[in-house]
């Protein structure tokens, strides 16, 4: 296995070419190229109470993320059936995109080894990505809380009037 990425702000960011719950297919340079930017959020387990939380967050506060320009992405290995009942029984209002295979996880750093009672194992970690329409990351963190990100967020990203 190879070493794990770290990505920071200011470097580019990896392409992707996803496909969310639904089959329809988001393009990260067409996504770019339309003049918007990106908010790619990894969090482990659809339904979960923490990741309800954080999709929760981003959901009530998405008008005001799309208000400034920004698309925003979940994505995490659940299957699209998963996904689907997620986005239905929390009225989710973006997108979550497949990743199955963990490809996406790894391209970012997001799977990457973890720590639970003293037994290491590798996970999903919970991170969070901003790319500008530059292609450039503004904002990237690894292992963020859920509660309260997206203020967080939002603050880091000068939104907060």
């Amino acid at each position: 296995m190879t070493d794990t990425v770290t990505l920071a702000a200011g470097d580019k960011s990896p392409s992707f070419d996803a496909l969310d719950s639904k089959g329809n297919k988001h393009n990260l340079s067409e996504i770019l190229s339309s003049g918007s930017k990106v908010i790619l959020y990894f969090y482990p387990r659809d339904s979960t109470p923490g990741c309800t939380t954080q999709a929760c967050d981003f959901s009530e506060n998405l008008s005001k993320l799309e208000g400034y320009g920004y698309k925003v992405f979940g994505v995490s290995k659940d299957s699209a059936k998963s996904h689907e009942k997620f986005i239905d029984k929390q009225s989710l209002g973006f997108p979550l995109l497949m990743d199955e295979d963990g490809s996406l996880h790894a391209t970012f750093g997001a799977w990457r080894k973890k720590m639970n009672y003293g037994r290491e194992y590798m996970g999903c970690a919970r991170s969070t990505f901003v790319i500008g329409e530059d292609g450039n990351l503004i904002f990237a963190r690894y292992n963020v809380k859920a509660k309260g990100h997206v203020s967080m967020l939002t603050r880091e990203l000068g939104l907060d009037e």
